[in-house]
């Protein structure tokens, strides 16, 4: 733990398979919405930096998206920024899921770990969802396959034990500046969150195969001092024509209430009244298009 007040800061990676609650802990212990929440796979495609200052402590967080074997050229790009960080960061956090069993999904991770030396915990989510007997058995079955620097069971959505990670994060990290200001809580420029929470508003409201073919990009946002307002204008991308009439839906209805969702959103993270204008547009198979991806925020050389 902290010892003669020295100010401690270090950067943690959460690891996962998709859908295993890393989104929800990163909102939980930032204290707002950074990183959007679905219970659709891959949801996350960029890695999120959040940051948490304390008076003696910084720690940033990077949720990277969920690590599985890639389909498309987007796979590739989003397990790229996932490996990547492994090397990069002071502390990996590999999150599962407690009302789950170890499958191939968790072994692909831990053979990911072989070539790494950075400390790894094994945060067991969900513990609201089992029975503590169930925990012990839970734990054991880990332990048997890798040698954790901890272990510690919470749950992200209630905030059971959050505290105990966070203090058992910070006795980790090394001595370190405070590398950011300390009311700066992403280092995502406000373009990116605002895209984010738009196509989570898209992934609650459509099915099937549609939430892995979105991605929004912004194409203005203009403050109107006169009116103190922000006018924020999007397109939603999709890959095929028939996916188009579905994001829009029957009169426009799905389209109008993506958008009322997402403003809401906007207006509590910007702070203002917000003017939101949405279209939808087709690309076909943007997925495994580079050009696209990179026009669409998929560049991999920034990561």
């Amino acid at each position: 733990m902290q010892t003669n007040n020295k100010f401690k800061s270090g950067f943690v990676s959460i690891i996962g398979r998709p859908n295993v609650g890393k989104s929800t802990f990163l909102n939980r212990v930032i204290g707002q919405k950074i990183a959007i929440m679905s219970d659709k796979p891959q949801t996350t495609r960029n890695k999120v930096q959040g940051v948490l200052t304390a008076e003696d402590s910084q720690i940033i967080f990077i949720d990277t998206p969920g690590i599985h074997k890639p389909k498309h050229k987007l796979g590739d790009f989003m397990m790229k920024v996932a490996q990547r960080t492994l090397k990069e960061v002071d502390l990996i956090l590999f999150m599962v899921n407690a009302d789950e069993g170890f499958g191939r999904g968790e072994e692909f991770i831990l053979e990911k770990f072989e070539s790494v030396n950075t400390p790894i915990f094994l945060v067991i989510n969900k513990i609201d969802l089992i029975h503590p007997d169930q925990l012990f058995k839970f734990i054991d079955s880990y332990k048997e396959r890798y040698d954790f620097k901890e272990i510690i069971p919470i749950s992200a959505l209630e905030g059971n034990n959050v505290d105990t990670l966070l203090d058992q994060i910070k006795s980790y990290l090394p001595e370190g500046p405070q590398y950011y200001p300390a009311d700066q809580v992403t280092d995502h420029p406000e373009r990116f969150i605002i895209s984010e929470l738009i196509r989570e508003k898209a992934l609650h409201l459509t099915h099937e195969e549609i939430p892995h073919s979105l991605a929004v990009v912004i194409e203005k946002i203009e403050r109107k001092k006169d009116k103190d307002m922000i006018h924020v204008m999007a397109t939603i991308m999709v890959e095929r024509d028939s996916q188009k009439g579905i994001v829009i839906g029957k009169q426009g209805k799905l389209l109008k209430e993506i958008g009322k969702r997402a403003r809401l959103d906007i207006e509590n993270l910007m702070g203002s009244k917000v003017f939101l204008e949405l279209w939808v547009k087709v690309q076909k198979d943007w997925r495994n298009k580079a050009t696209q991806l990179r026009d669409f925020g998929f560049r991999d050389d920034e990561y």
